[in-house]
């Protein structure tokens, strides 16, 4: 019992000795650390723009920033400089917009006198700058027109615009980025070349009709189906190629009309080429009479066509029976003509007449529906009426089977309205 009374005693004494040893004589506040470190803090913040009106006061380590300013941004940087001042552990910022329009106003005339002044201080590198742009758009034609001359020109003469017109941009690309790095505008470089893929997926969403046509319209200049002044049939669309440019194809019809169609839908469907081959086939029918000789009708007829201007004889014509009905023999008549040279619609008609004469001349009739008797005439007016029908059915005499010219002037004043935009220009 002594031993552990003893023991307690000592613990209690050691314990008391550890809290005399540890403990310490607080420490009042230095008033003048805070003043200078208040004044050091103001300083800092007068020097900063737009902190003039911004008051600091500091008080065992903790700052208090009152006052005013004209920008959220302002409030947002008073309180990282004093965080940032050595000494100040917490800020408390009271720091507050200010509505006045004075105080607005002034801070706009200040902004924008700042930005002038910048400007023309810059004016000597925004002039070197220009004259880069300027130096790269010519040069951009200067190498376009070099390329577009080139010996695949002839193979391809629709590329010589698509290329010239490429090689251009991408030369004045490169130089506004050249001129935008020499303004120091490096971060609008990087975000330009860094939206690139961006604004193109957006644009292709947005402008997914402009593009098709657009690639269409490209992919169209290399396959080339037809060239200007071609007669085409595109679905149940007629005319003369006019133009092919960068959204559309622009025909004329046989009527005179202005036809544009997109150059998705040009490129999607079925293209009937009339011009492309030279020779090109033509076909009318006459009906006869039942009792007609079909051997006798057939020679007469394949003589006369093969007679007639403009008609080829390799391929020659030739003929089928199209039909039969009660009342007469429908036979179809074929003939080839070159487009280079005679017209189709021409070559045709004077085709028609000649073998419509010839079978008069032959006695070969078409079919008659109704059968009248007539009492026979006599010699003299037998023969007045022969030479009625002889004159009625005399020689056809020469016809015009040329090509056919009327729409040429109005074809080529259309041409050269859209020379500038016409990704298939005319051959020279």
């Amino acid at each position: 019992m002594p031993r552990l009374f003893a023991a307690s005693i000592a613990i209690v004494l050691l314990s008391c000795i550890s809290l005399l040893v540890t403990a310490q004589p607080s420490v009042p506040p230095d008033p003048d650390s805070d003043l200078a470190l208040s004044q050091d803090l103001a300083r800092r913040l007068q020097n900063a723009e737009g902190m003039q009106d911004v008051t600091v006061t500091v008080q065992a380590g903790v700052a208090r920033l009152d006052g005013k300013v004209v920008d959220v941004d302002n409030r947002v940087l008073a309180a990282q400089i004093a965080s940032q001042q050595p000494g100040v552990t917490t800020v408390e910022n009271h720091v507050q917009l200010s509505t006045r329009l004075v105080d607005r106003l002034d801070a706009a005339i200040e902004l924008a006198t700042n930005k002038l002044v910048r400007l023309i201080a810059a004016i000597p590198l925004l002039v070197v700058a220009i004259a880069l742009v300027m130096v790269s758009w010519w040069a951009g034609r200067a190498i376009g027109r070099r390329i577009g001359l080139r010996r695949w020109r002839s193979e391809n003469p629709y590329l010589d615009g698509l290329v010239q017109n490429l090689v251009q941009w991408l030369v004045l690309l490169a130089g506004v980025l050249t001129a935008l790095d020499l303004l120091g505008a490096t971060a609008l470089v990087g975000a330009v070349l860094g939206s690139a893929g961006v604004i193109g997926l957006v644009a292709g969403f947005a402008f997914k009709d402009i593009a098709e046509n657009y690639v269409a319209g490209i992919l169209l200049s290399l396959r080339r189906p037809f060239e200007p002044g071609d007669s085409l049939r595109i679905d149940s669309y007629e005319g003369k190629v006019v133009a092919l440019t960068s959204r559309a194809t622009i025909l004329m019809t046989f009527d005179g009309n202005r036809l544009s169609l997109p150059n998705a839908l040009v490129f999607k469907s079925v293209v009937l080429n009339f011009s492309r081959n030279p020779k090109r086939r033509f076909d009318f029918s006459i009906p006869v009479d039942p009792a007609t000789s079909i051997g006798r009708a057939q020679e007469v007829a394949m003589n006369r066509i093969a007679a007639t201007d403009g008609v080829l004889s390799d391929p020659g014509p030739s003929w089928v029976i199209s039909g039969y009905e009660g009342d007469g023999l429908k036979l179809q008549f074929y003939g080839w003509i070159d487009q280079r040279q005679n017209d189709l619609g021409k070559v045709r008609s004077a085709a028609i007449r000649a073998v419509k004469k010839a079978f008069f001349d032959a006695g070969i009739e078409g079919p008659r529906s109704v059968r009248y008797l007539v009492p026979v005439p006599t010699t003299e007016a037998a023969s007045a009426g022969t030479t009625t029908q002889t004159d009625a059915a005399a020689d056809i005499g020469p016809q015009d089977v040329s090509i056919n010219r009327d729409m040429d002037q109005q074809l080529a004043d259309a041409q050269r309205a859209h020379s500038t935009d016409d990704l298939m220009p005319p051959p020279p």
